[in-house]
């Protein structure tokens, strides 16, 4: 595993490199360094619009109490996606690009979540809460020591509450 590690540090440099040269004899220096850029402008404003659309499937999925296993590897591809963008090169550019297209992304998602075994801990359900008719309100506690209505002897003249004899 760390020879994969180390071959993928010093290989996809030395790739990208290799790439950039050739672009850049056909091209031009300037317009390769405009189209890298470009590239990832592109591909963070995708990300964003998608990875959106990620975090609105999953709180579905659970509303239904469902684990997302599905959304969360496609979570997981799109992070790679923005890494694979932000990196300069076109190598890098276009696997980013790949991981953006929904049903590739989604079949890579699937593979992942089949072979992958998740174990929901500490979910709680649902319990239907009584569907009575609920009155919500306020008070505040103005004077504990007031006296009560009933018990003023002299009442108010400029009431409109009082009684006419």
């Amino acid at each position: 595993m760390a020879l994969l590690f180390w071959a993928a540090l010093i290989g996809i440099p030395l790739i990208e490199i290799l790439v950039f040269v050739k672009v850049g004899g056909e091209i031009g220096a300037l317009n390769t360094v405009i189209i890298t850029v470009v590239t990832a402008l592109i591909g963070v404003a995708l990300i964003r619009i998608q990875g959106i659309g990620v975090l609105m499937r999953a709180r579905a999925t659970l509303d239904r109490q469902e684990t997302p296993v599905n959304e969360i590897f496609e979570g997981i591809f799109l992070a790679l996606a923005g890494l694979f963008l932000i990196i300069p090169g076109f190598v890098t550019d276009t696997v980013g690009f790949l991981l953006l297209i929904p049903p590739l992304r989604r079949a890579l998602a699937a593979y992942m979540a089949q072979r992958s075994n998740f174990v929901a801990a500490n979910v709680r359900q649902r319990t239907q809460k009584n569907s009575g008719t609920v009155i919500d309100g306020e008070y505040e506690v103005i004077d504990e020591e007031a006296t009560s209505i009933e018990n003023r002897t002299n009442p108010n003249p400029d009431s409109p509450w009082k009684k006419e004899k």
